[in-house]
């Protein structure tokens, strides 16, 4: 079988800060929702203790293998499932897990999957359009850019992809998917950047970026993981447990921002209500109302985590909330 660790091996974002925000103590349970080669894994299970214990989400078998061979000094204290962190929920039910400590979601397509040419993802290496993290499901990127209708497609690459010729590529899309349908991604790259005008294509990102990334956003469904996550995360944690978010791209990040705001400020009442009368009480407190960046020092060191944030959140006692 092949040893994908060195695959997976890459520096993790914002490692030392999301390690400081977990907390972790002995005798309670961590959760990390994605868990890639295991980097921040790796940090959380050193912190166990005697009777700590780590589940290890991913969607992405081969994420799950590489991290089995990384954390193997700690194989005792960690449990491995293959789901999407979206049932984050579930699989605490199905592990009864009761002491739950913390929660951390590294959103966004891994290292791997990005440079590994025969997973698809990747705008700069030939290979079939693929782009699932789960290789299980069904729905392909070859299936999005030649199935969808021109109006879904536009709808994703401007609302994903933030791409301001959206418009441009999608007609060219559509024209060239009537005489052949696209089989690859240096297809579909090529077709991208004829559509975007000569002189944005010599500045900047790669042309091709912002679309691959709104279809893999599409593909993998990723931007509907964020809240279920989070909120069954708030549901389950223990009082003074911890959730930690960080995202890369900006509706990523949007949506962390207004589940954690909901959940520390969950009144539904007028403003202009004397007194709260809807019931609703804050389930955690904000520990950052601004997302914590990377560090000088980090981005000099570690490029891809320049547009990463994290944002860190507490479960509230119960008594200080009646």
């Amino acid at each position: 079988m092949e040893d994908l660790e060195p695959l997976f091996s890459h520096t993790p974002v914002l490692l030392h800060e999301c390690i400081d925000a977990l907390n972790v103590r002995d005798g309670l349970t961590y959760v990390d929702c994605t868990t890639g080669g295991g980097g921040h894994s790796f940090e959380i299970a050193k912190r166990l203790g005697k009777t700590g214990r780590l589940i290890c989400l991913d969607r992405d078998d081969d994420a799950l293998r590489a991290a089995r061979e990384r954390l193997s000094p700690f194989s005792d204290k960690i449990t491995y499932v293959h789901t999407n962190y979206s049932e984050l929920s579930s699989v605490l039910t199905e592990y009864q897990v009761s002491n739950l400590g913390g929660v951390l979601m590294d959103l966004g397509c891994s290292a791997f999957q990005q440079t590994e040419a025969s997973r698809g993802f990747s705008y700069m290496k030939d290979a079939p359009l693929d782009m699932r993290m789960d290789r299980e499901q069904p729905l392909t990127a070859r299936d999005v850019v030649n199935t969808y209708p021109p109006e879904k497609l536009l709808k994703i690459i401007d609302l994903y992809g933030e791409e301001r010729f959206a418009s441009a590529i999608v007609t060219a899309i559509v024209r060239r998917r009537e005489i052949k349908p696209f089989e690859t991604t240096t297809e579909l790259s090529d077709v991208i950047c004829s559509a975007i005008p000569l002189k944005f294509r010599a500045t900047g990102h790669h042309p091709a970026k912002k679309t691959f990334q709104a279809i893999r956003i599409e593909v993998n469904r990723e931007l509907d993981a964020i809240s279920p996550a989070i909120r069954g995360a708030a549901d389950n944690l223990v009082p003074s447990g911890k959730i930690a978010v960080i995202s890369f791209q900006s509706g990523e990040d949007k949506i962390v921002k207004n589940t954690l705001n909901e959940l520390a400020n969950p009144c539904i009442c007028p403003p202009d209500f004397p007194v709260c009368v809807c019931g609703r009480k804050p389930v955690v407190k904000l520990d950052t109302k601004k997302p914590i960046l990377p560090s000088e020092t980090e981005l000099e060191e570690n490029p891809r985590s320049r547009s990463a944030k994290l944002r860190i959140a507490t479960k509230l006692p119960i008594a200080t909330i009646d």
